[in-house]
């Protein structure tokens, strides 16, 4: 008996946390614009301009393109983020993706809600 109602404690807990603001979607979500302008500062403190331009391909793919690619989803937030941390190869070429462990998640996922934010579509 003790089971069954922890197991639907937990599942309570589950539905609660996902009707939350802090949860995770895999729908579409919305960007707020501070998040926007965070992730563009964020960027502009790190070496993304090195390889990235906002609106034309240069070493790697503009931003404009990632965000057209790329749909405003959690599910798409989270793999950005991994392939900045992590780094990559194959998806927009053959040059890999250098990867960025020392940048905080924090700060990785700014970027992405800004990079993702220029699809005005």
């Amino acid at each position: 008996m003790i089971s069954r109602l922890f197991f639907l404690f937990l599942i309570s807990l589950i539905f609660a946390c996902s009707a939350s603001k802090k949860s995770i979607s895999l729908g579409v979500i919305n960007i707020s614009q501070s998040d926007s302008i965070a992730g563009k500062e964020a960027i502009g403190k790190s070496d993304c301009y090195t390889c990235h331009k906002v609106e034309e391909k240069f070493i790697g793919p503009s931003f404009l393109s990632i965000a057209t690619k790329y749909d405003q989803t959690s599910k798409n937030i989270i793999r950005l983020i991994k392939k900045i941390k992590e780094g990559g190869k194959g998806a927009w070429g053959k040059l890999p993706m250098t990867h960025h462990p020392t940048l905080l998640q924090e700060d990785v996922q700014k970027m992405v809600q800004y990079i993702l934010s220029l699809n005005k579509n």
